[in-house]
Parts: C-alpha cells; structure tokens; sequence
C-alpha cells in the first residue's frame, strides 16, 4: 500500500468519524440550539469591540437609569439602557461575553490538564501513588465547590485571576477521577499490553498509547464544567471576590445592581438572563457531545 493510499484512506476515515459524530449530535435538538447559541456568543466575543454600540466602561452622566428604548423615557441610542452611573447596558453585556469566554477557557485548561496527569499517575502506577493522589482529590471533593472556592479565594485575595485559580482546583478532581477510571479501564487490554512488550516507555504508554482512548469522557465534562466555571466566576463577582469593578463581567455587574432592583430592573434582569442562557447553552450542547461521544448510548 503506497503513502497516498494510505493518506486517502486515514482522510477518508476521519470524514466518516466527522459524519458519523454530526449525525448522533444532531439528533438532539437542544444541543443544536445550544450550539447555535454558543457560535453566538464566541462571535459576539470576539467582534465585540465593532458590535458594542457604546465604550462598556465610558459613563453618560446625562443618562443614568434609563430604561430600555420601548419603555416610557428611554432612549433609542441605548437599546437595553443604562446603569446607575450611566453606562450603556448593551455594551456592557456584550463584552462581558469575553469575559466569560476567556474564565470558562482559562478554568477548564488549567483543570484539564492538571486533572489528566494526576489521573493518568494514578491510574496507570495504582498502588501508593494512586492512594495519595485520591485522597487528596477526595478531600477537595468533600467541601461544596462554591465554598471551597470563596476560602481559596478569600486567601489569595480578590481578583479575575485568584478566583480562575480557585476554581480551576475546585474542578481539577473532577478529571482527575475521570481520568483515573479511564486509564484503570483501558491499561489491560491488548494493544496497551502489545505495546509494553514492543518496549515503549512508561511516558509514551500514557500519554501516546492509552490516553488518546479516554478522551470522549474529558470533552464531556470539560464542557459541563466551562458552563460551571461561568456560573461560580458569576457568583463570586457577585459577592465581590471575583471581578473587580469596572469591568464588565456579568457577576460584577449584578453586584453593582442590588440597590436598584426595584427602581430598575433592567440593570439585573438582563445580566441574569446573559447568565441563564449561556450556561443553559453549554450545558444543553454538552449534552450532545455525551451522546455523539458515548459508545454506549449511540443506537445502531
């Protein structure tokens, strides 16, 4: 069999793999709306310094609280309105789709990968190495994430940076246990076995040989847990140890508005729903990733 064979049967392969993972994917509505949304809201992310009609940060003090632009006294070149110190809540939102972004991404790279090697460790050696890196994961397991998360960042004070780092450890046992079942499942069976005996090291049997296999798991939960990343840096912006203001991250902006529900509610209402509906994306296209990537619940 010659190279461009060889080239034109791996293409043809990975084209089958693509169909074949779009046609599970699909047949769940809600994560193709989910996926919509989230391609929305990476778009929204990105061009966000020509969408946003206004400076997210630039305060007209001639305008402060007024309402959206259909509502009595509100005024069409602010769409959703202003805050109390007059910033425009639109632009506010958008950018705050970055910031989002950059938490969930930031989050989940570092607890992906610091979860992958403490799992791979244990799962592949066993023994007391598996023994001290379980324990270890099982006792950030036994605190609430939240809380876990408030004390971590409490002791490394307030910040976007302390409270990514918090929570990145809150999540890391998440895949490290993931990873742990995985390895323990996949070390036994025969290619691995064949491989050992070819004399490849331990470094290659992990990273090259058995983890390729347990990845379909890892893309599951690093999608539900970008979704939780966003959520918890929401809630720590609001209670203040996250984001600092006057950044335009949707938790912060929430805290900023407390005093002004009742007066305004569209300083609360839309942050909330940028929150509800992002999460409620991921989780929904994360739900669709499971079944296109689980063996056990595609249907013949």
């Amino acid at each position: 069999m010659t190279e461009t064979t060889v080239k034109i049967s791996d293409s043809a392969i990975r084209r089958r793999m693509v169909k074949e993972f779009w046609f599970y994917f699909s047949q769940n509505r809600g994560a193709v709306v989910g996926l919509a949304v989230f391609v929305l809201l990476v778009l929204t992310a990105l061009f966000a310094v020509w969408i946003a009609p206004h400076d997210p940060t630039h305060q007209y003090r001639d305008a402060l609280l007024v309402p959206p632009f259909w509502q009595e006294g509100g005024r069409a070149e602010f769409l959703l309105g202003t805050d109390a110190v007059g910033r425009d809540m639109l632009s506010r939102l958008i950018y705050g789709a970055q910031y989002s972004l950059f938490i969930g991404i930031v989050v989940v790279a570092i607890a992906l990968t610091g979860g992958i090697i403490l799992g791979l460790l244990a799962g592949y050696f066993g023994g007391w190495v598996d023994s001290v890196i379980m324990r270890v994961m099982d006792v950030i397991l036994a605190f609430p994430s939240l809380l876990l998360a408030l004390v971590l960042v409490a002791i490394l004070g307030p910040g976007l940076t302390n409270a990514m780092i918090a929570i990145a450890i809150v999540y890391q046992p998440h895949f490290a246990r993931l990873t742990r079942a995985a390895v323990m499942g996949e070390k036994a069976r025969e290619y691995v076995t064949a491989a050992r005996v070819a004399g490849a090291s331990n470094m290659r049997l992990m990273f090259k040989t058995i983890l390729p296999n347990c990845l379909a798991p890892l893309i599951v939960q690093a999608t539900l847990s970008f979704s939780s990343a966003v959520l918890d840096s929401a809630a720590l912006g609001f209670l203040g140890m996250g984001a600092q203001p006057p950044a335009s991250e949707w938790g912060t902006m929430l805290a900023e508005a407390r005093e002004f529900i009742l007066r305004a509610w569209w300083v609360v209402t839309f942050p909330g729903l940028a929150i509800l509906i992002s999460v409620l994306a991921i989780n929904l296209m994360g739900d669709g990733l499971r079944d296109a990537l689980d063996p056990k619940l595609k249907r013949s």
